[in-house]
């Protein structure tokens, strides 16, 4: 009993889990008018390499009638040198069928891929774009599987999948039609196919698209519970739950796997259907053949042509239905990307209103906050009717308890989050690098792999290598960088060079000089260097946010300290606010804050080098 109660509340826990906000799908009309829009700007390809195509298919079509006639010649006795021609014929024939056809399938293939490369660009700006609470509600396996499987599975079909399909609904047409050319009780023999085909086809997609939907949905149920064990192994470890989150795992996997042998089963009843079709079809060729020779209406070389006409569409046609099984799988993956695609881009945190400024002046900027409120689940609010202003050029820290909102606010500023009421408006002019009016410094820096070069200047892709230089001088770090074997050029990321916690940290903050935003916001961007390094990032800190509006969530109060103003959060509000000596003097939070490290400060058991400053939050803030 207990382990069946067992069960149902973990099945419940699941389900709860798998209750999550997937990132919108595009409908099939959407879906179909975002593949016209993408294709417009390419007529002439796509015009061309169908016309090539029909040409190709076209000439393919002759190979029949030449087997025919060489049937009649044989049927008639005619001498062997009659063949000449006809052979020779055959063969130019093939030649011309061979080439053209790969002119057409290499035009329609550009034409694909062309398409696909717009589709891409879109879906990644947009995906760049979403707000990080929609990515977080979706799950990063939802985008993840998005990114990855379904950007696959599109682009196999249009490398594969699309230019067949062209050439096989070509050759189905032509072919039919030259089968009526031959005689018109051909061609009616051949449509009692037809039905058959049609009814196996509506059967299909029936079944398919909703099984591929799922199969979508599950591959990404999977991928993010593996993102999260993955991500949490410590914590999974830490607390011996690793075959809890195995069977997880598994269950999910198991499910996936299930959903895709259910995909297997209707092939394979897909293709057996077709395989009646076939039969039905041929059979009627042949009889109809058989009656029109017997009475003297065609020749036995046109019952020939018209039996390997019917016989040739055996592959364009399959071709054509299994191309279902990869079209619906595409256009269920199409239609993920696209509904990321059409995402508005959504309007940004604070409105900027450009204000003329002095060649050569450093930008400036006025931060104000009118009646924030924000919340990431509905009736639990982290930030209550916040209202702030941040002078130009004015630096502010934001101190306080884990939890109180600090990063919450400071990614409200720097446009991360959109709030959920209030506003938040800059004055002032766009940086001069990234042309953002906000940047954001954290203590969690992503270093591209490539060249350090590069990586520095995705703040200001123009930057020269002076530029760079004068930037790593800032903030103290050009040493180490002319130190590396090959200086700028020096790879690192992934497979390259490793760097400490603090200069991966200094990377960030030379960014921030290179880019000369007028405002900067800095999420304990200093946090991750430990004792050693803090007093060293603290000074390049210093440096890349001087002449510049800052707002600083201070990990360590000598950061505060040295601000020109301090604001005190708690419990989602501001509760404080006043320059360093106006605050210690007080009787608030900060004056107790403040005694309470000055005490630690002057302690007898504790040395100078312990300290580099106290932690205002036992937890980093992960409001």
């Amino acid at each position: 009993m207990n382990e069946t109660r067992s069960d149902m509340n973990e099945t419940a826990s699941e389900q709860q889990q798998d209750t999550r906000e997937l990132l919108p799908t595009a409908t099939a009309p959407r879906t179909r008018a975002a593949v016209r829009e993408l294709v417009r700007p390419h007529r002439g390809l796509a015009v061309g390499g169908f016309a090539v195509m029909i040409a190709a298919t076209g000439v393919g079509l002759l190979i029949q009638p030449l087997l025919g006639r060489m049937v009649d010649l044989v049927a008639d006795q005619r001498p062997p040198g009659d063949l000449t021609l006809p052979v020779v014929l055959l063969v130019l024939v093939a030649l011309a069928h061979g080439a053209t056809t790969a002119l057409g399938l290499s035009l329609i293939s550009r034409l694909g891929e062309t398409v696909l490369a717009q589709l891409r660009e879109r879906f990644v700006e947009k995906a760049l774009r979403l707000p990080l609470e929609q990515v977080e509600k979706a799950g990063a396996g939802d985008l993840t599987a998005r990114v990855t499987r379904d950007v696959s599975v599109v682009g196999e079909a249009v490398r594969s999948a699309l230019p067949e399909l062209a050439r096989s609904l070509l050759a189905i047409f032509l072919t039919l039609t030259a089968m009526a050319v031959l005689d018109w009780r051909f061609l009616v023999a051949a449509l009692l196919a037809v039905p058959v085909q049609a009814t196996t086809a509506r059967w299909y997609v029936r079944h398919a698209v909703p099984l591929y939907a799922q199969q979508r949905i599950a591959t990404g149920a999977q991928q993010q519970q593996l993102l999260d064990t993955i991500a949490g192994a410590g914590t999974v470890r830490g607390f011996r739950i690793e075959e809890e989150h195995t069977a997880r795992v598994t269950r999910r996997s198991s499910t996936a796997v299930a959903l895709k042998m259910r995909g297997i089963r209707l092939v394979l009843d897909f293709y057996n259907r077709l395989h009646v079709a076939e039969y039905t079809g041929l059979t009627a060729v042949l009889v109809t053949g058989f009656l029109l020779v017997r009475a003297d209406s065609v020749s036995i070389g046109t019952a020939t042509a018209a039996a390997l006409y019917f016989h040739s569409l055996f592959t364009p046609v399959n071709s054509a239905l299994v191309l279902l099984d990869d079209a619906q799988s595409a256009t269920a993956s199409l239609a993920r990307l696209v509904g990321v695609a059409d995402e508005p881009t959504p309007e940004p945190a604070a409105t900027q209103a450009p204000r003329p400024r002095e060649p050569g002046a450093r930008p400036d900027g006025t931060v104000t906050v009118i009646g924030i409120d924000h919340a990431y689940v509905p009736g639990q609010p982290v930030l209550q009717n916040v209202d702030l202003t941040l002078r130009a050029g004015e630096r502010v820290a934001l101190v306080g308890p884990s939890g109180a909102g600090k990063t919450t606010l400071a990614k409200l500023i720097a446009g991360v989050h959109r709030a959920t009421s209030g506003s938040v408006q800059l004055t002032g002019t766009p940086g001069r690098g990234s042309g953002l009016p906000v940047a954001l410094v954290t203590q969690e820096t992503h270093v591209f792999a490539g060249p350090l070069a590069d990586d520095l200047r995705l703040a200001h892709p123009k930057a020269t290598d002076d530029e760079l230089r004068t930037a790593l001088t800032d903030v103290d770090a050009l040493e180490w960088v002319e130190a590396l074997p090959d200086g700028l050029d020096t790879v690192v990321g992934d497979g390259g060079h490793r760097l400490t916690s603090a200069q991966v940290q200094q990377l960030a903050l030379a960014r921030l000089m290179l880019a000369d935003p007028p405002v900067a916001v800095l999420d304990e961007a200093t946090a991750e260097a430990g004792s050693t390094g803090a007093r060293l990032l603290e000074k390049a800190a210093g440096r890349a946010v001087e002449g510049r509006t800052a707002l600083v969530v201070a990990h360590r109060l000598t950061q505060a300290a040295t601000a020109d103003r301090i604001v005190v959060m708690d419990g989602g509000r501001i509760v404080e606010s006043g320059t360093h000596d106006e605050l210690r003097e007080g009787s608030g939070p900060y004056a107790s804050l403040w005694q309470a490290w000055s005490g630690t400060r002057t302690a007898p058991d504790r040395t100078p080098t312990q300290h580099a400053g106290p932690d205002t939050s036992t937890v980093k803030d992960d409001d």
